[in-house]
């Protein structure tokens, strides 16, 4: 390792005789004040490397090693520096001593010891030239539907570039890295993905990075995090594996016939759950006289209850291998599109269970008890042999990472913040102090420390940065924005000045050794009223703004995103005994027929054959409607000018007044809708007496007789299909009512003037009737009943 500090005398002898046997001595570590010892000279040495202290949270505090180091130097101590690094090439430690020299300066700024004082890289590995170290992968599509870079977007489609940039490293790169003193091929083992968290409040942010993994069939292996028990398989084997030793758990039971294991569908778990009874796996019923999908349910019932009864006499390995073996799981689950990763994760289980009994447990309840648990916090145990076998991409956090090194870095989730808002706690050891919020209130302590505590935080995240960064040999992928002004405020942000190239040279890219040939827009899709092209960092090799080394910047145009799954082909020549691949040759042409088929059927999907309309506005067109008559009743109120808002009014309250109610309920409904849609008290009082007679009138009495027979519809939404069926009408009826086996339509207007629209309104009802008479089969009439 290389950036640590040694503090030493003439002997590294750890005894009591580090210390000077003096009564005062004894006396202030026998108090516990450590830093009041005088050790003895040539007795001590220690180790460390401060811009790697990142757990803090351990109270693995920086200022408290400055503060012994300090300490020890006014004793005599000396401080050797290690600086060369035998592990990154020469670029890479370039680009740490441009980003980190600046950002560390041994809590000068703070006043106190609170960040780590830089001491800057020496190389011992020269760099590549014909291949990048530094590799800026810019995010494809920052902007959101509104064109603003936004957090989301960013989440959305870096992952995408994740797996379709490590693809092509591995597959169609050609890059070399170092191994065991050797140069070989980049490989999926070589690469580690990077993440400052596995969780964002309770969404998994790995889970789409695995997925672009998973979905380009490259092997990865998850160190930690929710992805494990979020898997489609494991959820089965849990779901299962409740379901045998809860047999009366129902629903336990429901999700696992459901599920991908026994994959019977709906209508059979339906008409045994009808006609035999609960689905109870030791119920008792006569098998032979089902037949069809009912008779595969009682099988899979049956599969359950034998491994019920023999849960506990049985190892808990050997329950879970029979449930696979039952179900045929290792056929089935191979032609997944992720099959390989699905079955190593259904092999892990199987491993988990073996060393849940090694350690001295023997109840099958307790190892699923511990599953749901494990579930529940997220954790996962450490990949077991079978899914190490795979030798793929590492994925992990930056704090599971340290002390480890890989050949190829990619650094994810940009939008990470450097720190927390609220400070989580303080401590001070001096004081034997720990403050921390409970139940939502936070000490005084804390309260007065909180500055401190965001900048030590802040500081701490500068230091969880450097630690990514420095795990790199060969190759280090930074994420990246291109377009101006546009950088991710992250845990990240400090390496921005290490891959931007100065402002006047966002365009002056040359040609980078061992890349495609590059475009001229590192952003894929950006909206209209965007800077453009002009305003992005031009794809290729480029000279920062800080340091003395050279970085490329990917051009997201030519990475393969959005890959759609391979539907398992792969593994199908897995299972398939075909020496010749005839079958496998076989099923990829029908595969592929499938997806021509497929995509022609999208593509007729995307043209309509129906084209919704709202009734108003085909009553203004050319649409053909019947010539029955449209009756007019003109109440002759005394009709002034109110706007469409007052209109709103009317209509508001016609819908829900009683048909029998009285002057005073009109009133009060008035007021009420008045109210809420903004409109004068007292102009909405004009609308009393025109409601009033409109409830008088003969048509509505009727309407109100029919009410009781619960033969009225008000404001009530109908659609239906004109008679060619190329438009679909959509409308809302004022009021519709059956009376004598026939219904009335009734459309309430309140135009001052209802010469110039009149016949647009009759269209509109003619229509109202067409549908109503297309719904319920009978004769309908129309109304213009002008209020």
């Amino acid at each position: 390792e290389y950036g640590y500090e040694y503090v030493y005398g003439h002997e590294s002898s750890f005894s009591d005789s580090l210390f000077r046997r003096d009564d005062d001595a004894r006396a202030t570590l026998l108090a516990g004040d450590g830093n009041a010892a005088a050790p003895r000279p040539g007795k001590l040495f220690f180790v460390g490397d401060p811009k790697q202290s990142i757990y803090r949270f351990r109270r693995a505090d920086v200022a408290v090693y400055e503060r012994v180091k300090r300490e020890l130097c006014a004793q005599g101590a000396e401080v050797l520096h290690l600086q060369t690094s035998f592990r990154a090439v020469q670029p890479l430690q370039e680009l740490v001593n441009a980003c980190f020299a600046p950002a560390m300066d041994g809590g000068r700024a703070a006043g106190d010891d609170s960040q780590a004082a830089y001491v800057a890289l020496q190389p011992s590995r020269a760099g590549r030239a014909d291949q990048p170290a530094i590799v800026a992968l810019p995010v494809p599509d920052p902007y959101a539907d509104w064109g603003k870079i936004t957090n989301w977007s960013i989440e959305k489609s870096f992952p995408e570039a994740v797996g379709a940039f490590v693809d092509w490293l591995v597959r169609d790169s050609g890059w070399k890295v170092e191994e065991n003193g050797a140069e070989v091929a980049v490989q999926a083992r070589h690469v580690c993905i990077l993440f400052r968290r596995f969780k964002s409040f309770r969404d998994d942010v790995t889970r789409d990075y695995v997925r672009a993994l998973e979905t380009r069939q490259i092997p990865h292996v998850l160190v930690g995090g929710r992805s494990f028990h979020d898997r489609e398989e494991v959820l089965a084997i849990r779901n299962a594996l409740n379901a045998i030793e809860w047999p009366e758990d129902e629903l336990r039971v429901f999700a696992t016939l459901r599920g991908p294991f026994f994959a019977l569908a709906d209508d059979d778990l339906l008409s045994f759950r009808g006609r035999v009874g609960r689905l109870h796996p030791l119920r008792r019923f006569d098998r032979e006289q089902l037949a069809g999908g009912e008779a595969q349910v009682a099988e899979a019932l049956a599969v359950l209850a034998e491994l019920h009864f023999a849960r506990n006499r049985r190892p808990i390995a050997d329950t879970v291998a029979r449930l696979l073996a039952a179900v045929r799981a290792h056929a089935g689950i191979a032609i997944w599109p992720t099959g390989e990763q699905a079955l190593a994760n259904c092999l892990r289980t199987l491993d988990m269970a073996r060393r849940f009994e090694r350690g001295g447990a023997r109840s099958f309840r307790a190892f699923v008890e511990r599953l749901e648990d494990d579930a529940e916090r997220g954790a996962a145990e450490e990949a077991p042999a079978v899914e190490e076998g795979t030798e793929g991409v590492r994925v992990m956090t930056v704090h599971r990472a340290k002390g480890l090194e890989f050949p190829v870095v990619v650094l994810a989730d940009p939008t990470c913040k450097l720190a927390r808002e609220v400070p989580s706690r303080h401590v001070d050891p001096r004081r034997g102090l720990w403050a921390e919020p409970l139940c939502g209130c936070a000490p005084l302590d804390l309260l007065d420390a909180v500055d401190d505590e965001l900048r030590r935080d802040r500081d701490e995240g500068v230091r969880i940065a450097y630690v990514a960064a420095t795990r790199a040999r060969d190759l280090l992928v930074v994420p990246a924005i291109g377009d101006t002004g546009a950088e991710a405020d992250g845990w990240l942000a400090v390496l921005d000045p290490g891959i931007h190239p100065a402002d006047e040279n966002r365009r002056a890219a040359v040609a980078a050794p061992g890349c495609p040939v590059f475009g001229v827009d590192s952003v894929r899709q950006r909206p209209s009223e965007s800077p453009g092209a002009l305003a992005s960092v031009m794809p290729g090799l480029h000279h920062p703004a800080h340091g003395a080394h050279d970085v490329v910047w990917w051009d997201p145009n030519l990475l393969d995103l959005d890959r759609a799954a391979d539907v398992g082909l792969r593994q199908q020549s897995i299972l398939e005994a075909d020496a010749q691949n005839v079958a496998v040759a076989s099923g990829a042409r029908a595969h592929a027929a499938w997806q021509e088929a497929h995509r022609a059927a999208i593509a007729a999907g995307a043209v309509p054959s129906s084209l919704p309309l709202p009734v108003v506005e085909l009553a203004t067109g050319d649409v053909a409607t019947d010539d029955r008559s449209i009756e007019l009743i003109d109440l002759g109120a005394a009709r002034a000018a109110g706007g469409a808002i007052f209109g709103s009014l009317m209509h508001a309250v016609l819908a829900v007044v009683p048909l029998s109610a009285g002057a005073a309920e009109i009133e009060a409904l008035l007021r009420l809708h008045a109210v809420l849609l903004g409109v004068d008290v007292e102009v909405a009082a004009n609308a009393v007496p025109r409601i009033a007679a409109a409830l008088a009138h003969p048509l509505l009495q009727r309407a109100a007789a029919s009410t009781e027979r619960a033969d009225v519809r008000r404001e009530v939404p109908v659609t239906w299909r004109d008679g060619g069926g190329a438009v679909i009408a959509e409308g809302v009826v004022d009021l519709a009512f059956r009376d004598g086996g026939a219904w009335t339509v009734v459309d309430f207007k309140t135009d001052a003037d209802l010469t110039a629209r009149r016949a647009d309104y009759e269209r509109q009802v003619r229509l109202y009737c067409a549908g109503i008479e297309a719904a319920t089969g009978e004769v309908a009439r129309g109304v213009l009943l002008w209020v």
